[in-house]
């Protein structure tokens, strides 16, 4: 290949328009397959092999994928124009050293000896027992995992509730974030932007998530600007790909057997790529119904942007910090 210096972006041309799926995440698949690949590229002028291609296309981040659900509804005409202004917002933000994270909560896990999908190593012949069926143990629960993902650092903060998805718990993770490792690693920050999808317990319809964003602002005295992905496409938020699929790996055919068993399984999550992840339990009780005042919806400082302002806005503080 060093010989051969104009191969990779050969390859990568040839396949763009095989491009399906997800315009923001990293990793990419192709639909034609690696003998059509050889024998384009060796029509070019190429000298390449099956083998050759495929290590390619690992290190360009492609890999061949089976279809996936992940359409939630009707396309919204500015679907395409609202991940663009999310792209510029996040990069506007990170060029000027500010934090720019991704939030959303992982699906809600059993706590217990059940099962979990995947595989490990164990001894031949000698799988680690489970429950046949999966009945929820009243004294452990379900936990309601919440991430934070630093973008530009490649870093996540998981809180594991074991109470319910509210938008108060939402925004006390991400206040966990800041002062455990966002703050340290952003000490001169004005303005936190978060990109968030358009549904649960952060989604821009919910009181009590810009409530929180408020008495957030206040308390830290930084602006809150939120970003949220267009309808029907949860699946493409950068956390997904960039932290929840890398947990779901790592604990892979381990059962959840208890809430210790699941930070230490989460924290131990890396990749090459330099991924850490921090993660505590969060045992504080959210109670879901909470009620929001007109008083405290007016209360709130936020200035909405011009493109799509139900899906853009700003939340400033609307007193100094203590």
């Amino acid at each position: 290949m060093t010989q051969q210096p104009g191969l990779p972006v050969a390859l990568e041309k040839l396949i763009e328009d095989a491009i399906r799926g997800d315009p923001m995440s990293p990793l990419r698949w192709v639909s034609r397959s690696q003998r059509h690949l050889v024998k384009e590229l060796t029509a070019q002028g190429f000298k390449v092999s099956q083998r050759v291609v495929g290590k390619l296309l690992r290190e360009l981040g492609y890999s061949c994928q089976a279809n996936r659900k992940t359409r939630e509804g009707s396309n919204h005409p500015d679907r395409n124009a609202q991940f663009e202004h999310v792209n510029a917002t996040v990069q506007a933000a990170i060029a000027a050293g500010e934090p720019a994270i991704s939030v959303d909560t992982k699906k809600k896990e059993l706590v217990g000896d059940f099962k979990n999908n995947g595989r490990e190593l164990r001894p031949k012949g000698d799988p680690e027992p489970v429950r046949v069926h999966d009945f929820k143990i009243p004294e452990l629960g379900k936990v309601a995992p919440y991430g934070v993902y630093d973008i530009a650092a490649n870093h996540g903060w998981v809180s594991v509730g074991i109470s319910a998805d509210t938008g108060a718990f939402a925004v006390e993770s991400i206040r966990r974030w800041w002062y455990k490792l966002g703050k340290p690693r952003y000490p001169n920050a004005t303005c936190l932007t978060i990109t968030a999808d358009c549904g649960g317990s952060n989604g821009p319809q919910v009181k009590l998530w810009k409530r929180e964003l408020q008495r957030l602002a206040n308390e830290t005295g930084l602006k809150i600007t939120v970003a949220h992905l267009p309808p029907g496409t949860s699946k493409w938020n950068r956390i997904e790909h960039r932290l929840f699929a890398f947990i779901t790996m790592n604990w892979r055919g381990k059962p959840l057997v208890s809430h210790l068993a699941i930070v230490q399984l989460i924290g131990a999550t890396t990749t090459e790529k330099g991924l850490k992840v921090c993660c505590e339990i969060d045992g504080n009780l959210y109670p879901k119904g909470v009620q929001v005042s007109d008083e405290e919806i007016q209360a709130i400082n936020i200035t909405r942007h011009i493109f799509h302002g139900e899906w853009n806005y700003t939340i400033a503080p609307n007193q100094q910090p203590p």
